[in-house]
């Protein structure tokens, strides 16, 4: 699936082309492959596009990527159910509600939806489960929820920075002081999820907010993608404004052509414009 969009202008007399600077206007391509190996796709993508200016500063921009748990039973069920639920909830939440609390409110349920599912499946432990990664912009912010391995990176002037952590027991154990980076990266747990949806009733969802810039682009993807494709090159091949659609292609061609072995899933959005804003007593004032 691959997909290019922006939204028009508060004004509705510019071509979708042309970003507008009356408020934040994103576009965005998306791609999920099999792999080279792998008979079936458990990934899952989806985002909610604000259909008016007005929306997007109510409601803004969401993008989810799902990564079924390779190994359990029903993975491609429950990123689908992650990411669905994910998208019909911010389709339908009060307008202005703090996009952090949204994010996480929306992933607590969604854990909730496929750990009972998963259950209903196997009576006495679960069958479901994924990683979930999501980015929510509104006004001249981003906001990353994630659970899980996968991924999002900011890239910024010709730079991509990792907005995410691994969920994984290496990863935690390096974040104690119990592991090196490279013997966390060389580890046999460097794979086994610590947090993922439906694991578990609860999850923690981590998240961050970061402000962006016209120019930035946010990548979001699985393991499939970076576990072969370095974070430089991910920024010169979506970070210079060239077509995204050319570039989800061309990471996805680049991680089968060296692996091809996982399912490989990528989320561009490039910010072309944003409204600067600042908050007092929760409620958004433009800056001039």
């Amino acid at each position: 699936m691959n997909t290019l969009s922006a939204l028009p202008s508060d004004s509705g007399d510019q071509s979708a082309g042309q970003p507008s600077n009356l408020t934040l206007n994103v576009e965005f391509a998306q791609l999920s492959d099999c792999g080279r190996q792998r008979g079936h796709n458990e990934d899952y993508l989806g985002h909610v596009i604000p259909a008016s200016a007005a929306r997007a500063r109510s409601h803004g921009w969401l993008f989810v990527l799902a990564d079924g748990v390779g190994g359990s039973e029903r993975g491609e069920v429950a990123s689908r159910a992650a990411v669905e639920h994910m998208t019909a909830g911010f389709g339908e939440a009060p307008p202005s509600e703090a996009l952090t609390a949204l994010l996480i409110r929306l992933a607590q349920e969604a854990n909730v939806e496929i750990y009972q599912t998963g259950r209903a499946y196997s009576p006495g432990g679960t069958s479901m489960a994924t990683t979930l990664v999501a980015c929510a912009l509104r006004y001249d912010r981003a906001v990353v929820a994630h659970a899980g391995d996968s991924r999002c990176y900011l890239i910024r002037q010709g730079h991509a920075r990792l907005l995410t952590r691994d969920h994984t027991v290496a990863q935690d154990q390096a974040r104690l002081g119990l592991l090196s980076a490279k013997e966390a990266a060389e580890s046999p747990t460097s794979h086994v999820l610590s947090r993922s949806l439906g694991t578990d009733l609860f999850v923690n969802i981590e998240t961050s907010d970061i402000q962006v810039y016209p120019g930035d682009t946010l990548l979001l993807c699985c393991d499939g993608l970076y576990h072969s494709v370095q974070s430089s090159e991910m920024a010169a091949v979506a970070g210079h404004g060239g077509d995204l659609n050319v570039a989800v292609q061309r990471l996805v061609d680049l991680a089968n052509d060296r692996d091809g072995s996982d399912n490989i899933s990528v989320q561009l959005i490039r910010v072309r414009s944003v409204e600067r804003v600042g908050m007092y007593r929760g409620r958004p004032y433009k800056l001039r």
